[in-house]
């Protein structure tokens, strides 16, 4: 089964922040894969990612419009960086992309 994690962040922190989260959960699941979003919004981190979680990532989705906390938790995973507005509009494109690169690595 892949494993997906991601985190979602804006500069302003509030809506965009969710509806990426949103998004990127319902194009990973209807893939049948695990998915688990951490949000750092404006009222902090939520949902957040933990040491297992990370470990057992097969990719890593980080929105690229702000910087993301704690990052350095990521070193050595895979790391897809995305827009917020296509994580929100094209969720299934990055889907589509990751499902390549994950068929090319197997």
């Amino acid at each position: 089964m892949t494993n997906i994690i991601a985190v979602t962040a804006c500069p302003s922190g509030v809506a965009h922040t969710y509806m990426a989260a949103e998004a990127l959960e319902s194009a990973a699941k209807s893939r049948g894969w695990n998915v688990k979003v951490e949000t750092q919004g404006s009222i902090g981190q939520e949902n957040a990612l933990t040491a297992s979680d990370v470990e057992a990532a097969d990719m890593v989705i980080l929105t690229k419009d702000i910087g993301i906390k704690f990052e350095d938790r990521f070193t050595g995973k895979t790391i897809v960086r995305v827009n917020i507005s296509d994580a929100v509009k094209r969720a299934d494109a990055i889907m589509n992309k990751i499902e390549a690169h994950l068929a090319q690595s197997a």
